[in-house]
């Protein structure tokens, strides 16, 4: 069902991307940005996972370079029962991560240097549980397509707005007035779409993270810190790329809080709820002090000294 709901919702943003092109240049605007939607999910297809690695600054890391992250994210995948994926590090001081990746076999998560810094690590564990989750989940193609389409549509709409194009009588356009229209409503439909996408897909995430770490509160307990400090440190690539804010953990933009309609992520402290309600139908969901989510006992890790390890 979840998969069916998100084909009609890329339907949607495939066909906003039309009117964007009609309003723009009728009939045949319509029918280039139809060429251009498709040529555009293709696109996105073979190289999301380069794209949004890139725009982010993201340098893969291996076990040379970072034996203790690639370790756990290694033990992790094995328990979630998925192929090893691409490991990176974003060199950024907010804490936050994603993942990527056409399908599980050419996945990748990446995580900033201010969540090794700020989190334990069975709160570390429990974040890339959740991304391992999302890749098993098969939601990192369509999540990241989606940020591809909206991009396109606020980027057109600003260049609409800049450009004064519009469509006319004679090409069958709606002037000035449906130009305005469009750079107001296209972004903001973009928008709607690309939470409601994720929107669903947290919720199964947290979950089937939490099982895949067996720490849901260790999950909850770094959603919580994540989220504080999100709004306090600033994240810059995503500023200047908000449509790819839905593929993180937490919402990285440190704009005003948003009334929860507006907001590329469900509350924190519903998610946080529903993951101590987890908790205790798995008996807790926490493990001895000092026992890590993998299983084997570990001190709580001080602060790191930049890429573990």
């Amino acid at each position: 069902m979840n998969y069916f709901r998100t084909a009609i919702l890329l339907a949607g943003l495939t066909g906003l991307f039309m009117g964007v092109g009609y309003l723009i240049g009728g009939g045949a605007g319509a029918f280039i940005a139809l060429i251009v939607a498709g040529g555009m999910n293709l696109f996105a297809y073979w190289n999301s996972d380069r794209m949004v690695l890139s725009m982010h600054g993201a340098q893969e890391v291996d076990a040379a370079s970072a034996p203790d992250l690639h370790a756990m994210v290694a033990a992790l995948a094995q328990r979630a029962g998925l192929p090893m994926p691409r490991v990176y590090l974003m060199d950024n001081p907010q804490p936050n991560a994603f993942a990527t990746g056409r399908n599980p076999d050419n996945a990748a998560v990446a995580v900033t240097t201010g969540l090794l810094r700020a989190l334990d690590r069975n709160e570390v564990a429990g974040v890339i549980a959740h991304e391992l989750a999302h890749i098993r989940n098969r939601d990192t193609l369509i999540m990241t397509v989606t940020a591809t389409i909206a991009g396109a549509i606020s980027m057109i709409g600003n260049f609409a707005m800049f450009t004064g194009m519009g469509g006319n009588r004679d090409n069958n356009g709606v002037g000035l007035i449906g130009t305005l229209a469009m750079v107001i409503l296209a972004p903001l439909a973009a928008m709607l779409v690309q939470m409601a996408i994720s929107r669903t897909r947290e919720y199964s995430a947290d979950e089937t993270g939490a099982r895949i770490s067996g720490e849901p509160l260790a999950l909850a307990s770094a959603l919580a810190k994540i989220s504080d400090m999100a709004h306090a440190i600033p994240n810059e690539p995503a500023e200047a790329s908000p449509a790819t804010a839905h593929l993180f953990i937490v919402n990285p933009l440190s704009g005003a809080r948003m009334d929860n309609l507006f907001s590329t992520h469900p509350a924190t402290e519903n998610r946080i709820a529903a993951l101590e309600a987890l908790a205790g139908a798995m008996g807790g969901g926490a493990r001895p002090a000092g026992r890590s989510a993998l299983g084997s006992a570990m001190p709580r890790a001080a602060p790191p000294r930049g890429p573990w390890g």
